[in-house]
């Protein structure tokens, strides 16, 4: 009984979730970027790092996130191995 009403209301874990979905598309509103257009940025600069460096770009995560009244891109980007230097 108790894992119906856990599949019909969901877990505390969910409920993390929920708000942690809503405070992304929170943060999406107030840059006013779609999710294409996050998509799209996040494409870019993936490329101009893979001139200088070997990563996964299926590992690499963007996010936005509000800390003290700024918005930041966050993102975590495996390196593999540098594959050219600048400058």
């Amino acid at each position: 009984m108790h894992q119906i009403i856990r599949r019909i209301f969901g877990t505390q874990g969910s409920k993390n979730d929920a708000k942690s979905r809503l405070k992304l598309l929170l943060v999406h509103d107030a840059v006013d970027l779609t999710p294409a257009e996050m998509e799209a940025m996040k494409a870019e600069v993936i490329e101009v790092m893979s001139k200088y460096i070997a990563l996964d770009r299926g590992e690499v995560e963007f996010k936005l996130e509000r800390n003290e009244g700024e918005i930041a891109l966050v993102s975590n980007v495996p390196v593999r191995r540098v594959t050219a230097r600048a400058g």
